[in-house]
């Protein structure tokens, strides 16, 4: 009995021998390191010297150190390399495996720059495959890192490879600047291999251009630089390249030279190539050296116990064993492939939708640019335009320019309207818009907007009703600006649409459930209604009713479209019923929260007015920073009928020594300016005084911008062009605050 433990103690120690872990040496970490650069670099060695088989024992040997060792920027080079080595072998599935593992992990780990050299390899396999297009997104992407990172061998070796695929869509044009960009970066760069091959496929594309005497001549320099330096690829490549090219212009003695030297190097190189081109191979000899290894250890147990029925027993059992793994094998193999086809079909959809998403954001980063600058651009003249109507009309100007004045002004109104819905719909879809709740009385706020909109329904003799729901309290606390927005809007609609009738506002409670009361909202008019078809998509952006009425009426189409996107931020719903001829009614839902308290703000008419101003201008000084002269006249001109003391100056740079050498109340910087930015000018102002108020008087108005204007240390914010009200309000309350202080010792 004690003779058959011993030998089931063999044969499970002839199991463990079988498995497929590995017991890992413990070493120093950086000793383990150098092994494992060790064996990359020997693996790259044998792949130049066709020794296929070596390269991926190398490999193998790295990625098991690697794992142990969690080290993922090592096992995604190696993995990069396998994907070479596939891609080389024609297993171009198993290449796109690897290369996906490899770009998975060095997204992870930031490695930008060998995650360019992993992309290469991929439109490599791309171009093995045929896909051509899709070979040209990951050169793109490749060659993008390759910048980024400063690589510049890598971005001629992704260039020539780029060139080769627009020679393989017969784009002979674009081929032929790439090449030359990959010629010009390998001289750059003194790689004399990428040199070689860029002069020989160049060649190729001028002889389908049909100029043979300039493919002959760049063909022939690249021939003699692979022969020079002995690149043995490239060399037989130009011998048969050159050949063709003899071939194509009628010389045949020279061509059938090349020819004879490219069939005996060829030759050569395919008595150096040692590879196992199936996986019937790669399953025979991972068999063979597992028999070896049986035969071994039966030989151990013939040495030890004669016994033939002990000897019987391991023999069958050893026979049962090698059957066992022979059929698991082969399980596993077929397993592999089906796990393989899937994981190359996810891996490739997946690399699709990176190569999107990351165009989109490209896309959507030059969008938001693209706005700020116009926006910009737009608001900066209109400053002037709005500034100088203003004025003149203010300047008691003739009776028959008046009417052109005020056309002008209301030119001037319109536009910046325009531009404020635009920049109101980005925010609304990029979800920037923050809610501001604070107290305020509802029936007296629906009353001001009446009043205020009641010139224009009077001119289309529209008369306004108003009925306030006698059970609904007026106080609440929300956010009064946007309720306002949503009101002018749809009222502002009614009038536009409505000739001689009326329009009906009431406002009335539906529920309350403590201190949140739902209240419903309606604009009824007796106006020119909408059909059904344009009710279906009438709260999407730039949607009105036709062209006619946009010509009729006027209106950006945008405005509906801003109601929906604040009644969605608010929490509430919106409805539309309609008939044509009959009128149209709008009504909305939306939760306010009740608040005993009644905040009534009195606004001031004129914060400045010489009558009534409270406060001391006699030593007020104000710093305006702005370069146009046209907005430095109108800032200028309004401060002055505040009766407000200014200087001016073109550049941030004067401004930050003016502000040095004079005490100034308060600094409007222009951000936009020649030398430094308003921006820089304020950081540097801040490290010699952290109280001086400094407005930002700029056409910025993009919401991504703001977090800088507040890091620079801006006060506060007056977006060109402003409401004179406004800008009066902050001065104001700037001068006030500075007023009320006490004198510091």
């Amino acid at each position: 009995m004690s003779q058959i433990k011993q030998y089931i103690t063999v044969l499970i120690m002839l199991l463990g021998l079988f498995s497929w872990s590995q017991k890992t040496i413990n070493e120093d970490p950086e000793i383990i390191q150098n092994n494992i650069n060790h064996r990359i670099e020997q693996s790259q060695v044998q792949l130049e010297k066709f020794n296929y088989y070596e390269a991926q024992r190398n490999l193998d040997e790295a990625l098991k150190l690697a794992v142990n060792t969690d080290n993922k920027e090592s096992i995604a080079i190696i993995y990069t390399i396998k994907g070479k080595l596939q891609l080389i072998i024609k297993e171009e599935d198993n290449a796109l495996k690897s290369l996906n593992e490899a770009i998975k992990m060095q997204r992870e780990t930031k490695d930008d720059g060998n995650l360019a050299h992993s992309y290469k390899t991929l439109g490599e396999v791309y171009v093995a495959k045929g896909d051509y297009y899709q070979a040209t997104d990951y050169f793109r992407s490749a060659k993008n890192l390759f910048e980024q990172e400063e690589l510049d061998a890598g971005i001629a070796e992704t260039l020539l490879l780029e060139g080769k695929t627009f020679m393989l869509l017969k784009n002979y044009r674009k081929a032929r600047s790439v090449l030359e960009q990959a010629t010009a970066q390998a001289i750059k760069t003194n790689l004399l291999k990428v040199q070689s091959e860029a002069l020989l496929n160049h060649g190729l594309v001028y002889d389908k251009l049909g100029d043979n005497e300039k493919a002959i001549e760049l063909a022939n320099n690249g021939l003699q630089i692979a022969k020079e330096n002995k690149f043995t690829g490239v060399l037989n490549q130009a011998y048969s390249i050159v050949s063709d090219l003899y071939n194509n212009t009628g010389n045949y003695q020279f061509s059938r030279n090349f020819l004879n030297k490219h069939i005996k190097l060829s030759d050569s190189i395919r008595n150096l190539t040692r590879i196992s081109t199936t996986k019937e191979h790669e399953t025979q000899f991972l068999l063979n050296e597992r028999n070896d290894r049986i035969k071994e250890l039966e030989a151990q147990a013939k040495a030890e116990e004669d016994d033939d029925g002990i000897r019987t027993l391991i023999s069958i059992l050893s026979v049962a064993l090698i059957t066992i793994l022979s059929l698991l094998t082969l399980s596993l193999y077929k397993n592999n492939n089906i796990r393989l086809k899937t994981n190359n079909m996810l891996h490739k959809k997946n690399g699709e939708l990176i190569i999107a998403k990351e165009k989109a954001e490209l896309a959507s980063k030059t969008k938001a640019n693209f706005l700020s600058t116009v926006t910009h651009e737009l608001r900066t003249p209109l400053y002037a335009v709005t500034g100088l109507s203003n004025m003149l009309l203010e300047e008691n100007p003739k009776p028959t320019q008046i009417q052109h004045l005020k056309s002008l002004k209301f030119s001037g109104d319109y536009l910046l309207t325009f531009i404020n819905d635009i920049l109101q719909i980005n925010k609304i879809e990029a979800n920037k818009v923050d809610l501001e709740p604070e107290p305020f009385n509802l029936k007296k706020k629906i009353n001001n907007i009446i009043l205020a909109l009641n010139n224009s329904a009077e001119d289309n003799n529209v008369k306004i009703h108003f009925e306030f729901d006698k059970n609904l309290p007026e106080n609440f606390i929300a956010d009064q600006i946007k309720i306002s927005q949503i009101l002018i809007n749809l009222i502002g609609n009614s009038i536009k649409f409505t000739k001689d009738g009326d329009i009906w506002i009431r406002v009335y409670k539906l529920e309350s459930k403590d201190k949140i009361y739902t209240c419903r909202f309606e604009v009824e008019d007796n106006g020119i209604g909408i059909s059904q078809e344009k009710q279906d998509n009438m709260f999407e952006s730039f949607s009105q009713g036709s062209i006619q009425i946009n010509r009729k009426y006027g209106g950006t189409g945008l405005g509906l479209s801003i109601v929906k996107g604040l009644i969605d931020i608010l929490k509430g719903e919106i409805h539309v019923k309609s008939e044509l001829e009959k009128g149209t009614t709008f009504y909305f839902e939306i939760p306010l929260e009740y608040t005993p308290v009644e905040e009534v703000n009195e606004v001031k008419k004129s914060y400045f007015d010489k009558d009534s101003n409270e406060l001391d201008l006699t030593n007020v000084k104000i710093l305006v920073v702005e370069d146009n002269k046209i907005n430095q006249m109108i800032t200028k001109k309004i401060l002055t009928k505040m009766g407000l003391n200014c200087d001016i100056i073109d550049n941030g740079t004067d401004a930050v020594d003016m502000i040095k050498t004079n005490d100034y109340n308060v600094i409007l910087m222009d951000i936009h300016m020649p030398g430094i930015s308003g921006i820089e000018a304020t950081k540097i102002v801040r490290t010699f005084d952290k109280e001086l108020t400094i407005f930002a008087l700029t056409a910025v108005t993009i919401e991504d911008k703001m977090h800088e204007f507040e890091e620079a240390g801006f006060t506060d914010i007056i977006p060109k062009p402003f409401k004179q009200e406004e800008f009066e309000k902050k001065l104001y309350n700037a001068l006030a605050s500075k007023e009320d202080k006490p004198a510091t010792a």
